[in-house]
Formats: C-alpha cells, structure tokens, sequence
C-alpha cells in the first residue's frame, strides 16, 4: 500500500480483510493491516458498515473505468463496441478478487444494498440511452422498449456472472463474453456477428 494516503489504505486493507474473510471484516484488523489507528478509521468510515459501502463503492468506481464512462472502448461499429464492453465487464469481474463477493453474499448486505442500487440505476440509464442511441441510428429496432430491454440483459449478464465467478469452474472469459453477447444481440435482434 505504498503511496496511498491513509483513506486509501484504510480502504485496500478492508478489501483484503473481506476477501479473506469471505465477506466479514473487524475494524481492529483493518487498521492493523493499514498501519492506522481503529479511531482514524471511525474516523473516515463513520462505522463497519460505512466502511464495507466505501470499498463496494470504490469497486464500482473501478468498474466504471474499465468498461464504462471511462473505458477506452474500440469503435469501429456500434456492435464491435458494445462486445468489447462486455470484455472489459467479464475481464474486470474476471481480474478483481472482490468481484465474487460484491456480486454474491456482500450484494444482500444492508450496508451495501444503498450503493448497489445507485450503481444498477446509473447502468439502467446510462444502458437506456445507449439503446435510444442506436435505435435514432437504425442500429436497433425501434419498437424495442430500451428501459425494459436494458434491465433484462442486465440482469442476464449479473446472473452469468454470480454463475461464472461462484461455480466450480470459470469458463473461459472470450466465450463468456461471446455467449453474453449472443444474448444481447439475439434480444436486441442483431446478428450475433453484427457489422452495425
């Protein structure tokens, strides 16, 4: 944790603490691992539980960058886009040792579900216009209701995912990714190899 202030710290060594204790953490050992004192964490954090949301946070933070508002995504075609973001989600969620929890038990937590739903309503909008975008493009059937079509691949792809990072094996992330985008193409009414 060299070169992170003590927030940062406080926030790296509360992951770790979660992750090796699949989803329970004690203030007192999340300081130790930060090199701080329990009270500068009460400090940052306000409580355990302010403590859990501000890494599940941070972890959406992160997702954002890689596939979403900050991604550097190709685009040589709507449907080429839109595959390699599915890439960058699946290949996040793939490279992250938080993903499995964030996704699975942590996402029931009470402490969590305030920041679940923020993070599911700004996919929701943001997937939206997305979809009105390239319905205005003829890339996309008009007739497709985008609100509802957006919240049914997302909860697609979430539950692909529960199943992929959880279960005995991980399938290879190409193949997940192509079958995730079989699904969308096929509900969105797109070639599965799309030139759009």
């Amino acid at each position: 944790m060299p070169g992170l202030g003590t927030r940062g710290r406080l926030l790296s060594a509360a992951q770790d603490e979660l992750v090796e204790g699949h989803g329970h953490l004690e203030m007192q050992a999340v300081a130790r691992r930060a090199r701080a004192s329990v009270g500068l964490a009460y400090h940052h954090f306000g409580s355990k539980a302010g403590l859990i949301a501000a890494v599940v946070e941070d972890f959406y933070r992160q997702l954002d960058e890689a596939a979403f508002g900050g991604a550097k995504l190709p685009a040589t075609s709507w449907a080429e886009r839109e595959k390699a973001r599915i890439g960058a989600y699946v290949a996040f969620h793939y490279d992250h040792p938080f993903a499995p929890l964030v996704i699975g038990p942590l996402s029931r937590a009470p402490e969590v579900l305030d920041v679940e739903t923020a993070f599911t309503s700004r996919q929701l909008a943001g997937g939206a216009r997305m979809l009105q975008a390239a319905q205005r493009d003829g890339i996309v059937p008009a007739d497709i209701d985008p609100d509802l079509t957006i919240a049914l691949m997302i909860g697609g792809i979430r539950q692909a995912l529960i199943g992929a990072l959880t279960g005995d094996r991980r399938p290879d992330p190409m193949r997940l990714t192509d079958e995730i985008w079989a699904f969308m193409a096929a509900a969105l009414r797109l070639p599965a190899k799309a030139k759009a």
